[in-house]
């Protein structure tokens, strides 16, 4: 096992919480201590906050771990891996802060473990510049189950900012403890559209917020109620307030999810008009994986191509700069060559052994 020590400047890029949660994630799958400076250094409010300390505080209890400067605000960490424990876990966020992004952090390492895990996540599902629970279950934990790896999603309440509140377990099996092995595959086409629908959640808030939002983008993409293509998910008990619009397109190969979350200083309107314009820029693209799952999909693929030592590839809308900070952090991480190229009509990722 390399016990190289991995070092990671915070400012990188996008400057964001990512670096941290990847970088806690390889330290955890490979052994390696991880310092990293300047953390969050690109965010108006640097440093570790509570939700970002509740996925190192996460890693610790997943692999038995220790941390040097686990406190708020602070811009530094040291993080020392132990050995990865399958199990029963418990994480709860105090404030309002995404659960997912706890999830993201441990689910790489938890899911080369020796045994199956269950984890009980509590705080938000639904939060800004995070990815829904609904990105999660139809889009990511596919991709994941295609890899060999076990991975169930649960919703048992959704939490909205600011308040929070939400519930959600994930059961990851991993491919060590199947039949499978861990192996990568590529994605590169969507194939044919199958099914494709908008739902507005809005528990606490207006009826007429979720109609009006449904009415807009039914109009601007043809879909009707009659096609149970717009749909009012019932909502669970003490749940809210909270608004978020999603779309999820499925295709052959692939299902996308998109969604917008309600803000005070937008109509409804204004909330279906956003969701549109995004999924008819994925539309218009040739990529396979909207910007977003590009991005989630990285690393798991990227422990697929290490674990086996085969390539693998897949097309993508755009590369964001977050994107391309995660693939400069994963590269510096794992013992793989990233490769990101246009295509026709879309981008191409490729990650291979390194040489």
């Amino acid at each position: 096992m390399n016990v190289e020590q991995l070092d990671l400047d915070g400012s990188t890029g996008e400057g964001g919480g990512q670096i941290l949660r990847t970088g806690l994630a390889l330290s955890m799958v490979t052994g390696r201590p991880l310092h990293i400076t300047r953390i969050r250094a690109g965010r108006p409010k640097p440093g570790l906050m509570r939700q970002h300390l509740a996925c190192v505080q996460a890693a610790v209890a997943v692999c038995n771990g220790q941390a040097e400067g686990a406190e708020l605000n602070s811009r530094t960490l040291l993080f020392t891996p132990g050995a990865v424990c399958s199990g029963d876990y418990r994480f709860h966020i105090a404030t309002a802060g995404s659960c997912l992004l706890v999830l993201q952090t441990v689910l790489p390492a938890l899911m080369l473990a020796d045994g199956p895990s269950k984890v009980e996540l509590a705080g938000g599902t639904h939060n800004p510049m995070a990815p829904p629970f609904d990105f999660l279950e139809r889009a990511f934990a596919p991709l994941v189950r295609r890899l060999g790896v076990g991975l169930e999603l649960q919703l048992q309440r959704r939490g909205f900012y600011p308040a929070g509140g939400g519930e959600l377990v994930a059961h990851i099996r991993p491919a060590t403890a199947s039949t499978q092995s861990l192996a990568p595959v590529d994605v590169l086409e969507r194939g044919t559209l199958q099914n494709g629908w908008a739902e507005a959640l809005a528990p606490g808030m207006a009826r007429h917020i979720a109609t009006r939002e449904l009415e807009t983008l039914g109009q601007r993409m043809g879909w009707t109620y009659e096609a149970s293509q717009l749909r009012h998910p019932p909502t669970r008990q003490n749940e809210g307030p909270g608004n978020a619009l999603i779309a999820t397109l499925e295709y052959e190969h692939i299902t996308e999810v998109f969604c917008q979350l309600g803000e005070r200083s937008q109509s409804a309107e204004q909330v279906a008009r956003r969701l549109v314009d995004e999924v008819r820029a994925y539309q218009r693209s040739a990529g396979a994986l909207g910007p977003h799952l590009a991005d989630q999909w990285m690393l798991p693929l990227a422990l697929a191509v290490w674990r086996s030592g085969q390539a693998a590839r897949y097309t993508c809308t755009k590369v964001t700069q977050h994107t391309a900070t995660n693939a400069q952090t994963i590269a510096l991480g794992l013992p793989v060559r990233l490769q990101i190229t246009p295509a026709e009509g879309a981008m191409r990722v490729e990650i291979s052994p390194a040489p």
